[in-house]
C-alpha cells in the first residue's frame, strides 16, 4: 500500500456514487489509522496538506482553538516538528513505544465542495503500555481533499469522548 490510497480522479467528487465514495473515504480512514497502528510515522505525516490543522480539542467537542486550550492543535509545520521529535527515540513515555490499534467506525460524509469533502467517523483506539492498558473514544470530524488522484487529509478533529481523564502520553494521537 502507498503512503496515500489512491482513487479514480473524476474531475469533481460528486460524480462517484454514494457507495463508491463511502469506499473509498472508508479505505482512507483505515489506512491513516493502520499507519498510527504501526507507527509508521513517515507514512502518517505524508497523507497531510501544507494548510492541514490537526486539532484535539481539551474540554469537550465545540470549543475554540483560538480562545481555549486544545490537548493538541497543530499546523502543518507543526505536524513535522511532532514527528520529528517522536522519531529521536528520546520521548521516555514511549520507552518502549506503546502497542496501539484503531477501530474506525460510523463513518459518514457529511459535505461535498468540488474537490473536497468533510467526514465524520467514531473511533476507538486501545492502548498498551508499560501503565497498563487505555481505551480511548473519539468522534472525529474530517476534512479531506482529492489531490491528483489521492486523499489528503486538510483538517482533522478528534473529539475526545473521555478528555476528562488524565492523559499520560499522546502516543495514541501522534
Amino acid at each position: 500500500m502507498t503512503d496515500t490510497m489512491m482513487v479514480a480522479a473524476p474531475a469533481d467528487l460528486a460524480a462517484l456514487t454514494g457507495v463508491e465514495l463511502h469506499h473509498q473515504v472508508a479505505q482512507f480512514l483505515y489506512h491513516e489509522a493502520h499507519l498510527q497502528d504501526i507507527h509508521d510515522y513517515d507514512g502518517w505525516e505524508a497523507l497531510w496538506e501544507d494548510d492541514a490543522t490537526y486539532w484535539v480539542p481539551a474540554n469537550g467537542q465545540n470549543t475554540d482553538p483560538d480562545r481555549e486550550m486544545s490537548i493538541i492543535y497543530d499546523s502543518r509545520s507543526r505536524i513535522r516538528i511532532r514527528i520529528a521529535q517522536l522519531k529521536t527515540g528520546r520521548r521516555h513515555t514511549q520507552t518502549p513505544r506503546s502497542e496501539i490499534a484503531h477501530v474506525i467506525s460510523n463513518i459518514v460524509v457529511t459535505e461535498i465542495d468540488g474537490m473536497e469533502l468533510s467526514v465524520r467517523a467514531n473511533a476507538l483506539v486501545y492502548e498498551d503500555n508499560l501503565r497498563g492498558e487505555t481505551v480511548w473514544s473519539s468522534r472525529n470530524d474530517y476534512r479531506l481533499r482529492l489531490v491528483e488522484g489521492a486523499f489528503r487529509l486538510v483538517r482533522k478533529k478528534v473529539g475526545l469522548v473521555n478528555n476528562a481523564r488524565p492523559i499520560y502520553t499522546l502516543s495514541f494521537l501522534i
